[in-house]
């Protein structure tokens, strides 16, 4: 199956308006984008979940780690390098990115157990153990950022089974 890779002139027309919120924020529209606007619900669903994860409490780092490692965890080819490039844009430090793509220990004991316990979601389908929780709470996070990795795995998760399906083609502006 072929899927198109809309973009604001010739997308559905409830997808328009969105593509062109995104082409003024990013100076473009991302591929991924593009793609879902085949469907304006999940376009909007997606979009909306964004900015909702962008209004949790957590660092652009933490943001851009639960992101990176749901990819990762998924195996999406497509946000693992879009989300690489837009670490580096957020001054995310490299080594936190590399630890994620090798999937290895981050040295920072707080972000490790962020990334085990977005890990964990992922690849426990939400079936958390009590141990998990525990050791991300005696990270210092709390509660509400248990929930607030669910947005994180959530949105992401949307974007990488888009992206598995469509084989959506990597923006140049993400190295492809």
């Amino acid at each position: 199956m072929t899927f198109t890779v809309y973009d604001p002139s010739n997308a559905p027309e409830d997808a328009r308006p969105l593509l062109q919120k995104a082409e003024s924020a990013y100076g473009f529209v991302p591929n991924i984008l593009g793609v879902m606007a085949e469907s304006p619900a999940l376009l909007e669903a997606y979009m909306s979940l964004s900015q909702i994860f962008d209004k949790t409490d957590f660092s652009a780092t933490e943001r851009q780690l639960v992101l990176l490692t749901v990819s990762h965890e998924n195996n999406c080819g497509y946000c693992t390098k879009a989300h690489s490039a837009i670490a580096a844009m957020q001054d995310v430090p490299d080594s936190v990115v590399e630890a994620v793509a090798e999937g290895r220990p981050l040295e920072d004991s707080r972000l490790e157990a962020l990334r085990q316990l977005t890990r964990r979601a992922v690849s426990t389908r939400g079936n958390l153990e009590a141990s998990d929780i525990e050791a991300f709470h005696a990270a210092g996070y709390s509660t509400r950022h248990v929930l607030d990795v669910l947005t994180g795995v959530g949105m992401k998760t949307l974007s990488n089974y888009t992206n598995h399906i469509a084989d959506t083609p990597l923006d140049v502006q993400f190295g492809g």
